[in-house]
């Protein structure tokens, strides 16, 4: 095949196309535990953060809330990867043996977001989220100011971390904050460019904006203690005790236990069991989804 520019726009329609069917390969678990959140510049601030509305009585005037306690930014980030490919292929009709490459391409652009975000789920022992406390911490002070109590949302332990967190509200426990979406471009479909001309390769780089932080910490609860049944229901009672500054419960209802594979058998122990060792009935028989995720050790 001659390399011409009609033949380097044909190549540019193929591995745009590749890209996009990697696109919806497969399915993203992100959406399960954040809130996805446009943004239009370089960082977002979620001062209303921390403030949980719950209604009162109205008598007298009306209480107005600022919402302006506390200052959480989070601040997008550029994501690239670029790829080259040789003229010779272009010549020799074998660039159909890169296509693959960039449907996995795609495929990796697609779950990105998972990798952000479960990420933090893994980092919240040691990342701090509105209150200046660590996302898992054993000291959120919570309360009044004449009357500031701390509370914890996790369970000391040696082992790999499980999750469990309350993903039915309108804000779920963490945060997506996309900027702009992953999409793929060309920089060289020309016979004329001076990289086609130096290199002798047509350069096809992915990149978007985005970022992840976290939301509420009363919605997640993490723990390094063993996976048992005893430790879920510890955990599931923690958080359903959550309350708002005001000492209102928040109504908090865990819906789902998320680990790395390598607490994938107790989990599915845990809650998948009909029945417990003994043949006594498992109380925490699906009492909460179970989601095993890669990226969780």
């Amino acid at each position: 095949m001659d390399i011409t520019n009609e033949n380097l726009e044909a190549l540019q329609t193929a591995v745009v196309t590749a890209f996009n069917e990697g696109l919806e390969t497969r399915q993203t678990h992100w959406q399960k535990i954040a809130t996805e959140v446009p943004s239009n510049s370089s960082s977002n601030t979620y001062p209303w953060l921390g403030a949980v509305p719950m209604l009162r009585e109205w008598l007298g005037d009306r209480q107005v809330d600022a919402l302006t306690k506390h200052s959480y930014e989070i601040k997008n980030k550029t994501f690239e990867k670029t790829l080259g490919i040789p003229l010779t292929a272009l010549e020799d009709d074998q660039y159909g043996t890169y296509m693959p490459l960039f449907k996995m391409l795609g495929d990796n652009a697609n779950k990105h977001p998972d990798i952000l975000c479960f990420n933090l789920l893994k980092n919240g022992f040691e990342t701090s989220c509105y209150d200046n406390q660590n996302f898992f911490d054993t000291d959120h002070p919570v309360g009044p100011a004449d009357n500031v109590r701390s509370v914890s949302n996790m369970q000391d332990g040696s082992g790999n971390p499980w999750f469990l967190l309350d993903t039915t509200r309108p804000l779920k426990p963490l945060i997506y904050q996309k900027r702009r979406s992953y999409d793929i471009t060309v920089k060289d479909k020309s016979t004329e460019s001076d990289y086609v001309f130096s290199k002798g390769q047509a350069l096809y780089g992915v990149d978007g904006r985005s970022n992840a932080g976290y939301g509420f910490w009363q919605l997640a609860y993490a723990s390094k203690a063993e996976l048992n049944g005893d430790n879920l229901d510890a955990a599931i009672a923690a958080m359903m005790g959550q309350e708002n500054d005001e000492g209102v419960p928040l109504d908090v209802s865990p819906n789902i236990l998320i680990c790395g594979p390598t607490n994938r058998a107790a989990a599915n122990k845990t809650v998948k069991a009909l029945n417990k060792a003994n043949g006594e009935s498992n109380t925490n028989h699906d009492a909460v989804e179970v989601l095993v995720v890669p990226w969780l050790k």
